[in-house]
């Protein structure tokens, strides 16, 4: 299982959600709680990605930090297929 660092933004209308240590994984939710399921959704699907086109998934960085960020906390990897 791999830990990476999400990162949530409070905007009008929703939150916004990255994986801040994998760029690509990104979404938008109603609530915090929607952006937490949406992100780990992506994180899945975009790790499959670059599984399948041969890339290796990028190191997870526990340094990673994003001042912009409302909330930082841990996101699990912990399978693909």
């Amino acid at each position: 299982m791999l830990q990476y660092k999400a990162g949530y933004k409070f905007v009008d209308g929703g939150v916004h959600a990255q994986v801040l240590d994998f760029p690509a994984a990104i979404t938008c939710a109603d609530n915090l709680d929607g952006a937490r399921k949406l992100l780990a959704i992506a994180l899945v699907d975009v790790a499959e990605a670059a599984v399948e086109s041969g890339l290796q998934l990028p190191k997870p960085n526990p340094l990673q930090t994003n001042p912009e960020m409302d909330i930082e906390e841990a996101v699990y990897l912990s399978s693909i297929s």
